[in-house]
Protein backbone atom coordinates (compact mmCIF):
# COMPACT_ATOMS: atom_id res chain seq x y z
CA UNK A 1 0.00 0.00 0.00
CA UNK A 2 1.58 3.32 -1.01
CA UNK A 3 1.99 6.02 1.57
CA UNK A 4 0.22 9.31 1.27
CA UNK A 5 2.68 11.89 -0.15
CA UNK A 6 2.40 13.98 3.01
CA UNK A 7 3.44 11.00 5.15
CA UNK A 8 6.57 10.49 3.05
CA UNK A 9 7.43 14.18 3.19
CA UNK A 10 7.19 14.24 6.97
CA UNK A 11 8.42 10.79 7.84
CA UNK A 12 11.69 10.59 5.98
CA UNK A 13 13.33 13.72 7.36
CA UNK A 14 11.56 14.27 10.65
CA UNK A 15 9.68 11.47 12.33
CA UNK A 16 12.58 9.29 13.37
CA UNK A 17 14.25 11.85 15.63
CA UNK A 18 11.07 13.03 17.29
CA UNK A 19 9.60 9.61 17.94
CA UNK A 20 12.69 7.73 19.00
CA UNK A 21 14.02 10.21 21.50
CA UNK A 22 12.29 10.57 24.86
CA UNK A 23 10.67 13.91 25.57
CA UNK A 24 13.22 16.54 26.50
CA UNK A 25 16.12 14.71 24.86
CA UNK A 26 17.62 16.19 21.74
CA UNK A 27 19.99 14.85 19.16
CA UNK A 28 23.61 15.96 19.16
CA UNK A 29 24.28 19.61 18.46
CA UNK A 30 23.63 20.27 14.75
CA UNK A 31 26.94 22.10 14.28
CA UNK A 32 28.83 19.20 15.82
CA UNK A 33 27.18 16.73 13.45
CA UNK A 34 27.88 18.91 10.41
CA UNK A 35 31.55 19.44 11.27
CA UNK A 36 32.46 15.94 12.47
CA UNK A 37 33.22 13.83 9.41
CA UNK A 38 34.31 10.82 11.47
CA UNK A 39 31.10 9.98 13.32
CA UNK A 40 30.74 6.74 11.34
CA UNK A 41 34.09 4.95 11.27
CA UNK A 42 32.51 1.56 10.51
CA UNK A 43 29.25 -0.32 10.11
CA UNK A 44 30.71 -3.25 12.04
CA UNK A 45 29.12 -3.90 15.43
CA UNK A 46 29.60 -6.63 18.02
CA UNK A 47 25.94 -7.63 18.35
CA UNK A 48 22.63 -7.25 16.54
CA UNK A 49 21.45 -4.96 19.35
CA UNK A 50 24.40 -2.63 18.72
CA UNK A 51 23.58 -2.88 15.03
CA UNK A 52 20.03 -1.77 15.67
CA UNK A 53 21.28 1.16 17.75
CA UNK A 54 23.53 2.11 14.83
CA UNK A 55 20.54 1.90 12.47
CA UNK A 56 18.64 4.32 14.72
CA UNK A 57 21.65 6.65 14.75
CA UNK A 58 21.84 6.54 10.96
CA UNK A 59 18.16 7.48 10.77
CA UNK A 60 18.67 10.33 13.25
CA UNK A 61 21.67 11.64 11.33
CA UNK A 62 19.61 11.54 8.16
CA UNK A 63 16.91 13.59 9.80
CA UNK A 64 19.39 16.19 11.06
CA UNK A 65 21.07 16.37 7.67
CA UNK A 66 17.78 16.80 5.86
CA UNK A 67 16.48 19.40 8.33
CA UNK A 68 19.47 20.87 10.18
CA UNK A 69 17.40 23.29 12.25
CA UNK A 70 16.54 21.55 15.52
CA UNK A 71 13.90 24.17 16.31
CA UNK A 72 12.09 23.46 13.04
CA UNK A 73 12.16 19.72 13.79
CA UNK A 74 10.70 20.36 17.24
CA UNK A 75 8.06 22.74 15.90
CA UNK A 76 6.87 20.14 13.40
CA UNK A 77 6.69 17.33 15.94
CA UNK A 78 3.01 17.81 16.93
CA UNK A 79 2.02 17.50 13.26
CA UNK A 80 3.37 13.98 12.84
CA UNK A 81 3.97 12.53 16.30
CA UNK A 82 0.63 10.72 16.41
CA UNK A 83 0.27 9.92 12.71
CA UNK A 84 0.23 6.12 12.23
CA UNK A 85 1.51 6.41 8.65
CA UNK A 86 4.46 8.47 9.87
CA UNK A 87 5.22 5.93 12.59
CA UNK A 88 5.18 3.14 10.04
CA UNK A 89 7.39 5.10 7.66
CA UNK A 90 9.86 5.86 10.47
CA UNK A 91 10.05 2.16 11.29
CA UNK A 92 10.72 1.42 7.64
CA UNK A 93 13.61 3.89 7.54
CA UNK A 94 15.20 2.23 10.57
CA UNK A 95 14.56 -1.25 9.14
CA UNK A 96 16.30 -0.31 5.91
CA UNK A 97 19.32 0.95 7.82
CA UNK A 98 19.30 -2.20 9.96
CA UNK A 99 19.33 -4.37 6.83
CA UNK A 100 22.43 -2.51 5.65
CA UNK A 101 24.20 -2.88 9.00
CA UNK A 102 23.25 -6.55 9.28
CA UNK A 103 24.61 -7.28 5.81
CA UNK A 104 27.85 -5.42 6.63
CA UNK A 105 28.21 -7.64 9.69
CA UNK A 106 27.50 -10.84 7.74
CA UNK A 107 24.37 -11.09 9.87
CA UNK A 108 26.58 -11.67 12.93
CA UNK A 109 27.45 -15.20 11.87
CA UNK A 110 30.41 -16.74 13.60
Amino acid sequence: MPFHPRAWRLAAPLVVAALLLPAGVTMADDHEMASDDSWLPSLITETPQEGFALAVTLAQKGVATTQPDAEVRQDLRPEYAEDPDSLTAASQVIATHFQTVAAANDYWRE
